[in-house]
């Protein structure tokens, strides 16, 4: 899609729309590939179903288009005959899993080997997760975060946090959620969980283990925030990240790590 029918709102080439509902209508299968959506929702094919596009773009394709179902916390959304996709490497993950449903995993799974990409990631797929990292260090909390990042897998609170910035918990809430956005239990929720990613992402250990290490106590624990910050539970979640040589030393954030 150009950019000036997305960022300017210019109108979609009405030849394009019109060879869209034409296909649609000869019974194609309309996929689209992140601000592609724009399109299909110009063409009323998305309309009263459920879409996602980049999520720098879902809020003006809800705006523009308030019959269309958008939801800016996907990879993608296959709707049957209608697919839309997230941003560039979503749009990956969504041709995979058409090259997927159409010709099988092995396939799939070859094809994903040979561009040296995740083999699958379902589509309920969080797009990312907000770690919210300061812009700046104007407030000093940027060595208090280091630390807590360091040290995730101790029992942290606001006060542990406040107390090492030499300010009342207060000032420390106030401060944070000025500085990044969010509030400092969310702010940790967000970093184990981006530590869990990557424990699942990069070693074989065990649900329990990763649990522990990212500071989310139990396995339990970590599967239902991972179900509701990701999408996904852990286990599908590491089978998106196929590893070689299982059996080599394992290794977090640069120090080993005993399976």
């Amino acid at each position: 899609m150009p950019e000036l029918c997305v960022d300017a709102a210019a109108p979609v080439p009405e030849a394009l729309v019109t060879a869209l509902r034409r296909a649609y209508d000869a019974g194609a299968r309309m996929v689209s590939l992140c601000t592609g959506a724009f399109a299909l929702a110009e063409a009323g094919l998305l309309d009263g179903r459920r879409a996602t596009a980049h999520w720098m773009h879902t809020a003006a394709l809800a705006e523009r288009y308030p019959k269309v179902e958008v939801d800016d916390s996907v990879l993608y959304v296959d709707d049957g005959d209608v697919l839309t996709s997230a941003g560039m490497t979503a749009g990956l993950d969504l041709c995979l899993h058409l090259v997927r449903r159409d010709l099988g995993p092995h396939v799939a799974n070859q094809l994903a080997r040979r561009m040296v990409v995740p083999a699958h990631r379902p589509g309920g797929q969080a797009q990312f997760i907000d770690l919210s990292v300061p812009a700046s260090d104007e407030r000093g909390l940027a060595p208090v975060l280091e630390w807590a990042r360091a040290n995730l897998d101790r029992p942290l609170t606001i006060e542990d946090l406040a107390r090492r910035a030499a300010v009342s918990p207060r000032t420390f809430y106030r401060r944070l959620h000025e500085t990044t956005g969010t509030t400092p239990l969310q702010w940790l929720l967000n970093q184990r969980l981006g530590r869990a990613q990557t424990l699942l992402e990069s070693t074989d250990l065990s649900v329990e283990k990763v649990a522990e290490l990212s500071g989310l106590g139990t396995a339990n624990n970590l599967r239902h925030h991972f179900l509701k910050q990701i999408g996904v539970s852990p286990s599908d979640y590491r089978r998106a990240f196929p590893r070689e040589g299982a059996g080599t030393v394992v290794r977090s954030w640069g120090q080993p790590v005993t399976r």
